[in-house]
């Protein structure tokens, strides 16, 4: 997923990055609301991460603006505030999920991982395709009961159409998984890591549209 992380604390905004974007997610972070608006304008994201007070303004106000503007985009709030009543607040503005700091990075990765299979119509995070189990909570592949070992890029391609079964994907949507991975995306980097996922899975696991993009195939 591409995740947007609007946090103003530079420490923990450090590590839930590199935490998160080590799961084979690719995250943005800003530390300004007016910083993430900009962002939403040139990027679409998968999941937002919020805090609740920034420099800039409250975090719940921005959510109720994006809300009432009709974003849908999933929001799991991130904050220090834990009433009762802060709960409430949050989560009638239209956020997805609540947790208060100071958390466990695997929880919140646990979270994440649990509002991106509800939005993707998939609650269950276990997905039988032909011959492969893939269990999204794990980031496991089985083929014929065997482990498959793929590399964080190589994931995060293959759970993009995984999560979309019969949806076509463009190169430059697939591209986007990979945004924080550091070096420029090379013109080919796409292709390159479907061939090595087909080798790896099968030949039929993902399909060429010709000039739109992949699909999720039927090994």
């Amino acid at each position: 997923m591409r995740i947007l992380l609007i946090e103003d604390d530079e420490a923990l905004g450090n590590a839930v990055r590199e935490h998160v974007a080590a799961e084979a997610h690719a995250v943005d972070r800003v530390a300004r609301l007016a910083d993430a608006e900009t962002s939403i304008r040139t990027a679409v994201y998968d999941l937002i991460l919020l805090d609740l007070m920034l420099p800039d303004g409250r975090g719940v106000e921005f959510l109720r603006r994006r809300r009432a503007s009709g974003d849908a985009t999933p929001v799991i709030i991130l904050t220090a505030r834990d009433q009762i009543s802060d709960r409430i607040e949050g989560l009638n503005a239209g956020a997805d999920d609540y947790l208060v700091k100071p958390f466990d990075l695997s929880e919140l990765t646990a979270r994440v991982a649990a509002v991106s299979r509800r939005y993707s119509g998939n609650p269950n995070p276990l997905v039988d395709i032909g011959d492969l189990a893939i269990d999204l909570a794990s980031r496991a592949v089985y083929r014929c009961g065997r482990a498959v070992d793929l590399t964080a890029r190589e994931w995060a391609i293959f759970e993009a159409l995984v999560q979309r079964p019969g949806a076509i994907l463009s190169k430059g949507q697939l591209e986007d998984r990979l945004y924080d991975f550091g070096a420029e995306i090379e013109s080919n980097t796409i292709e390159v890591h479907i061939s090595r996922l087909r080798k790896k899975l099968g030949k039929d696991v993902i399909e060429t549209l010709r000039g739109l993009g992949y699909r999720l195939g039927r090994p």
